[in-house]
Formats: structure tokens, sequence, C-alpha cells
């Protein structure tokens, strides 16, 4: 059986963006908060270093080497977070000037998640720990503006040979339903516009699309005091919005991560049989490699991920497979949190703690020894 290993993209690590020196000024992206980042306890595994380098992913040379180190270890496609802020894209360069600049793209595929959470100040690690929550752009948007974007990922991407579809249609995540939904209006006009979103596709000849919503924990989803006040909860939202699957971003937006990883496995396990009882949806099941968002903050965050070793890495992703196998009748897809979250310690980029241990481990699983 072939699958399709997906792992999502952070865009964040390139100067390219002039947007982003507000946050990281030194030119080169968030790679200024990982190399600053230092161990807050005992034991605590930072500084950790990358073996390729502070990279400029928006460089199509450097992508050319990070693709062919992809699809030789069994990753074949990238989720790339895509950012809209302020009536314009941002940190769109590490996509369109890096991966699809490099030559041998054609051997990966690639989809879209829209990031649409406001833009905060954590970003910024000189004032993240006491002023992490002050919003820089609000990512809410008017009916006009989604038209505007969704026009705009139909002529720009979803056309290209290398987007990733499923049964013929390209693929499109929502990372933040509820900030859609109060940005559009209400979940009825949320409706409407993904129903408009769908047609434009048809007349432009897709055969429609594939959309994605991103589940975080149930509580998390709910939206309420919409449309006449009525409340809605996460499945209700999949339902009452159209979409055709769900996937997660991040194994911290549903199960307590301050302990052991093959611990919040056993959480892992019953989230994704809760989701395919209750979803009504193929769920796409997802493996996140960590989570300690320290290097971001000068003072100690709690909730550090332990024991993520790529052997128990190993483990997730074989509960994957087998969760995949056992759903023939859906697309082999998997998740996988991420390529390049350094600074949520959450990447399968080689570093001087494990090497290139977690890209091995999906080879193994998915490619064998």
């Amino acid at each position: 059986m072939e699958y399709d290993i997906a792992a999502y993209i952070w865009p964040s690590y390139t100067g390219d963006e002039k947007r982003s020196l507000q946050f990281w000024p030194e030119g080169y992206g968030e790679w200024q908060t990982v190399k600053a980042a230092a161990a807050k306890y005992p034991g605590h595994q930072w500084p950790r270093k990358p073996l390729w380098g502070y990279v400029n992913e928006a460089d199509p040379y450097v992508m050319e080497m990070e693709i062919e180190a992809a699809v030789d270890h069994g990753v074949n496609v990238f989720i790339y977070d895509w950012y809209w802020y302020d009536n314009r894209p941002f940190l769109e360069q590490c996509l369109d000037n890096g991966f699809l600049g490099a030559k041998n793209n054609g051997k990966m595929k690639f989809y879209l998640m829209w990031a649409n959470h406001n833009a905060v100040s954590l970003w910024d690690k000189r004032i993240s720990s006491t002023d992490g929550s002050t919003v820089i752009w609000d990512a809410a948007i008017c009916r006009s503006e989604f038209e505007k974007i969704s026009r705009r990922h139909i002529e720009k991407y979803f056309k290209l040979p290398n987007y990733y579809r499923i049964a013929g249609k390209p693929v499109f995540m929502i990372y933040d339903t509820p900030n859609f939904i109060r940005g559009i209006g209400g979940v009825k006009a949320a409706r409407e516009a993904l129903d408009w979103f769908r047609s434009e596709a048809v007349s432009a000849g897709l055969g429609g699309l594939h959309l994605q919503m991103t589940m975080w924990s149930e509580k998390s989803l709910n939206v309420s005091g919409v449309d006449g006040g009525k409340s809605i909860d996460a499945y209700g939202l999949i339902t009452a919005l159209g979409f055709d699957s769900i996937t997660h971003y991040q194994f911290v937006h549903f199960a307590d991560i301050d302990r052991s990883y093959p611990d919040i496995l056993k959480d892992v396990d019953a989230e994704w049989k809760k989701l395919e009882a209750r979803a009504g949806v193929p769920y796409f099941p997802h493996v996140s490699l960590g989570w300690d968002n320290n290097p971001r903050f000068s003072a100690l965050r709690a909730g550090v991920v332990k024991d993520n070793t790529p052997e128990n890495i190993e483990q997730a992703l074989r509960m994957a497979k087998a969760y995949t196998g056992a759903h023939p009748d859906q697309a082999p897809l998997i998740t996988i949190n991420s390529w390049n979250e350094w600074t949520e310690t959450s990447y399968l980029e080689p570093d001087d703690l494990y090497g290139y241990g977690y890209l091995e481990a999906v080879r193994r699983v998915f490619r064998g020894p």
C-alpha cells in the first residue's frame, strides 16, 4: 500500500518577508529565536542546532535539497501553513519562491492549510512573556475578502499538477473554523461562502473541492451566540459547514502533553476512536513529534513532551499506519507535525540531538528497512 505522508511547513525560516522584521529584526526569520534558545531547567534538551544550518527555506536550492531528503524518507506531501493578514498574504515566499521554485518540486505534492488564527505578539520573544497575546493582525475576514483569496488559490495553486487532491479534488484545510465563522458572519454565512468556493472550483474545471477541517478539542471548536443565539459543537460544525474530512494539527490541541510520549499515545488512540465513531466524515490520523514552545519565551512555559525519541515516534507512526490500513475506503493520508516547527520543538528536520532519527523512523515504517 502506498501512503501519503504529509508534513506541515511553518514558513517563517526566511528573511524574504519584510513584514516579519517586526518579530525577527535580524533578518532571517524565526531562526533568530531558535539560535537564542537555551535550557530552562536541568535536563531540558535545548539548545538544539539544525544539521542543515540556519538555511533560507525560501531559497529554491535549499528546497531542492529538502525535497530530496523528504521523499527519500517517505514524506511525499508538504502542507503549507498559509497566512493572509491585513488584506495581503504573509510568509508566502517559502512556498512561492522556495518550493515552487525548486526544479524537483514535481517529486512531491503540496496543499494549503489556511492558518487563519490571529497574529499576536507571541512571535516576538522580546515581549512574549509579558505581552504574548496582543493582536497584531486580525485574521477574521469578510465575505468579499474570502472570495478574493479563494479565487487566488484556484488560479495560483489549485491548478498546479502537484497540488494534492483527494478523489480528483484539490484539498484545502481551514485551521481556525470559529475565527472563519466570526469574520464571515455566522454559520449560515460560512456555509454559503464555502458552497460558493466549491462552485468556483467547479467552474474552473477542478471538479470541486475537498474541504478539510483542523480538529482541536471539542470545547475549543464550540461556537456560541451566532445565527440567532444558537450554539453548535465541533461535530455539528463538520456537518453544518459541509467539511469532507478532518485531521489534527497538534496533539497539544486535545491532549495533556506534559508527560511521557508513550502515555500521550494512549489518549491519542482514544481520540482517534472517538472521532471515527462521531465525526461522520473521514478522519486522517495525525502524529505530532513533540511539544515545547519554550524557545519563544524568556521565562519557563509549562507543558513539555517527554521521551519523544525516534523509537517512540515510530510507535505513533505505526499506529497511524494501522489506522489507515483499517480504512481502505479513504485516502491513505497521514499528517505529521511537522517538517520544521523548531520553536514548538516538533520537527522532522535533522538536528544535533537525534540526527536523522525522526526521518529514519518514517522511512522504516512506510518504506521498510
